[in-house]
């Protein structure tokens, strides 16, 4: 796992330099959201390698696809195309980008969804106690 770790890491960084290269500020904000869901999504691995398991196809599916789909865009920014079929691509890219933002997001999410079921659990325990013994 320390090696997936590291890789991710690696990913990671990409996609970040990736912000600098391209010129929409949305498609920016957009990667920039996504370094930060990574990262927090790799550290609480690191922490919690039990959790590893809730990732699925994330370290070695997704994260590789949107590092790739940013190259794309890149390099095809970089050629100033001006045809109908450059200016769909970019915009499809763009809401690409968007999707797979929100989908990190929901990710990490999924990752403390059973550490909030618990603590949501034990706090109404713990009313119930406080309740009963009328502190």
């Amino acid at each position: 796992m320390k090696e997936v770790i590291k890789d991710a890491k690696s990913k990671n960084n990409e996609i970040y330099n990736m912000a600098s290269k391209v010129d929409s500020l949305d498609l920016q904000k957009n990667i920039k959201e996504i370094f930060d869901s990574v990262t927090k999504i790799i550290n609480t691995i690191e922490k919690k390698p039990e959790k590893y398991k809730k990732m699925g196809n994330f370290f070695d599916y997704y994260l590789p696809v949107t590092l790739n789909i940013l190259k794309r865009y890149d390099e095809i920014e970089n050629q100033n195309l001006a045809s109908e079929d450059g200016k769909k691509f970019m915009k499809q890219t763009e809401n690409m980008i968007e999707k797979i933002n929100n989908a990190f997001k929901n990710q990490l999410s999924k990752l403390y969804q059973s550490d909030i079921v618990d603590t949501d659990a034990e706090m109404k325990v713990f009313e119930s106690m406080l309740r009963a013994d009328r502190v």
